[in-house]
């Protein structure tokens, strides 16, 4: 899912709606870091209920073998837990041109420019939403039930996530540990992109050393529809019809997406539009690229990792060339 860097200098920025957004993710984190409890102290813990410890477990193991295997950091990351009381860690909002693929950008000092906004309340996050639609633009907005701090805090495991089957819990969890591996400010689709070739790599060992099987996932089938969709609009968004025969054929475009949202955690209540194929797309659109860099390492992790690190450092039009 998706990395948020908390900037605390607020200070420096202008705007009272600027402020009043970096205080709600500098508290919003600090509340979660407040709640963290290390493992050990949870798990011996006699009011806490058998089958959280369970999945405790399970995480720790996973956590472990993150380092051992993949080459992730071995820190602080995932040696606590902090139960938040409600469904995700928060919410982010993407917001896209009625007729562009292209995000919205919120851009920060530190962190650089993503393509969305992380509430972790829902009624600012969802006020946010209505302020973009008044723009004329498409929006969505999602529920996340984990992000990387990249490694400024020891990220918490969370109860928004612990009680997802092993496979999903070990998918995530690489997935997050990979921001600390490699960060690019201003290219969202690069760390992104990059996360998901760590996660689903992992998981692939992971299962194999385990011997588990993978369940099925649609995955390929949901991704060729993205893709498919994504070019028909690009195409129609360049071509010369009116406004109302654009909204139309848009419409049915999308139209599509809307069985494989209502089976997907945090999407169930999406509406199919630009700001939903933007989101995705933030995920997939350079997984190929970074597959292919995998296979050239001969499929060693650290090798891949020092060759991300070392496109990470270029500036983006050098990185995007080699990348192609």
């Amino acid at each position: 899912m998706r990395a948020l860097l908390i900037l605390l200098s607020a200070a420096a920025l202008a705007g009272c709606e600027t402020l009043a957004y970096y205080g709600q993710a500098a508290g919003g984190q600090l509340a979660i870091s407040a709640k963290a409890r290390r493992l050990a102290q949870v798990l011996a813990d006699p009011d806490v209920a058998p089958v959280l410890k369970e999945r405790l477990r399970a995480a720790r193991g996973i956590r472990d073998y993150a380092t051992r295997a993949l080459a992730l950091p071995d820190n602080g990351a995932y040696r606590s837990y902090a139960d938040l009381g409600r469904p995700y860690a928060l919410w982010n909002v993407v917001a896209a041109p009625e007729f562009s693929l292209e995000p919205v950008q919120s851009c920060f000092p530190v962190a650089g420019c993503v393509a969305y906004r992380g509430y972790y309340d829902r009624g600012n996050a969802r006020r946010h939403a209505a302020q973009r639609r008044a723009a004329g633009d498409d929006v969505l907005v999602y529920g996340v039930p984990a992000y990387s701090t990249l490694g400024w805090f020891d990220d918490p495991l969370l109860s928004t996530f612990i009680d997802y089957p092993d496979a999903e819990l070990a998918r995530l969890m690489f997935h997050e540990l990979a921001h600390q591996v490699a960060y690019v400010k201003d290219d969202s689709a690069f760390n992104e992109s990059f996360a998901v070739v760590v996660e689903r790599e992992g998981l692939r060992r992971w299962l194999r050393e385990t011997g588990r099987e993978a369940l099925p996932s649609g995955r390929g089938e949901f991704e060729a529809l993205l893709a498919q969709t994504r070019q028909t609009l690009q195409a129609l968004y360049r071509s010369r019809l009116g406004a109302e025969e654009m909204r139309r054929r848009k419409r049915e475009s999308l139209e599509a997406l809307r069985p494989w949202l209502v089976r997907m955690r945090g999407f169930e209540s999406a509406e199919p539009n630009n700001a939903v194929l933007a989101s995705f797309a933030t995920y997939t659109q350079k997984v190929p690229a970074f597959e292919r860099l995998l296979a050239d390492a001969g499929g060693d992790l650290e090798r891949f990792y020092a060759r991300v690190r070392e496109l990470a450092s270029l500036p983006r039009a050098e990185r995007e060339a080699r990348l192609r």
